[in-house]
């Protein structure tokens, strides 16, 4: 299972004038570093870029019926599809373990979703969603494994090259995948991929170890959003075609990246959204001389109260 540039085109004509261009911000302090302000979308995160190319590509296919669309989420993919299952009619259920943000599932239900808890951690939740898929007949959406969805989050990776077509590197945040999945999809042969992921859920560098995904313990400041316990098929795969540079990053690390979008930005990030510029200011990614780099900030779903 793999998507192409040519999935993250079609993703990008479906679901224009639905989502919002986010900005890509010019370097500060002569420092090389693009921000590709993602944390400004709809719902705060990237997921909705795959949300309504999930959702679309179903109505055209006659796919959706009356039990609407399923979702399993930490919160982040499940704001994402509650949002557009409004805005296109259609009738969502997200199912959460026990551990979601309070922040995110009192966000998903204003957005008309049915939310059902279910389990401690992502994996328990996602075994719930499918079963109500078959039980109920509802189209599932996966989080961050399917082609849609991965798809249009590469749509980021072409407005970054639009933009700034001089870009080298784009460096993203990994938790199951389907942000590095469409990215590298939408740029292969054009700019290189900075893969960064905490420490403390290694989920694509353990498969890169092991020559194919495997389950890794899921812990963490970042788990809420990044805490998928395997990478996913579709983020293997691309792996596989061109390999990214993969880094951890430690929780300490991620912290200080926050604090760092806080202060000199202003930017409120989640931990996850964190976690790619923490891979360059912890110099787990060097940039060479010259390199022109952007960082994807995929989200900001967070308690502002946490920032000082």
């Amino acid at each position: 299972m793999t998507i192409t540039r040519d999935d993250v085109l079609t993703a990008q004509q479906r679901i224009g004038g639905r989502i919002r261009r986010t900005p890509l911000l010019a370097p500060a302090d002569g420092d090389g570093v693009w921000l590709k302000c993602e944390h400004l979308q709809h719902c705060g995160v990237f997921k909705t870029r795959g949300a309504f190319n999930r959702q679309l590509a179903a109505l055209e296919s006659g796919e959706l019926g009356e039990a609407g669309i399923v979702v399993a989420s930490g919160g982040n993919a499940g704001l994402a599809q509650a949002f557009a299952a409004r805005a296109l009619g259609i009738r969502g259920t997200v199912f959460v373990p026990e551990t979601a943000p309070e922040v995110k599932v009192q966000r998903i239900r204003r957005y008309g979703a049915d939310v059902r808890r279910a389990g401690t951690e992502y994996a328990e939740a996602y075994r719930a969603a499918v079963a109500f898929a078959e039980e109920r007949g509802a189209a599932f959406a996966h989080a961050y494994d399917q082609p849609e969805v991965a798809a249009g989050a590469g749509t980021i990776g072409e407005e970054v090259l639009e933009d700034e077509p001089g870009i080298d590197t784009i460096v993203v945040a990994v938790g199951g995948g389907g942000l590095y999945a469409g990215i590298a999809a939408a740029v292969r042969g054009r700019a290189r991929v900075v893969a960064v992921e905490p420490e403390r859920i290694p989920t694509l560098h353990a498969a890169l170890a092991a020559g194919h995904p495997v389950d890794v313990e899921v812990s963490g400041i970042a788990a809420d959003s990044l805490g998928a316990r395997r990478v996913g098929d579709l983020a293997f795969a691309a792996a596989q075609a061109e390999a990214p540079v993969s880094v951890l990053v430690s929780d300490e690390a991620i912290a200080a990246a926050r604090t760092h979008l806080w202060d000199e930005y202003r930017i409120a990030s989640e931990h996850g959204a964190a976690t790619a510029l923490a891979g360059l200011l912890s110099s787990a990614y060097v940039p060479s001389d010259g390199e022109r780099v952007a960082v994807v900030v995929c989200g900001a779903n967070t308690d502002p109260g946490t920032l000082a």
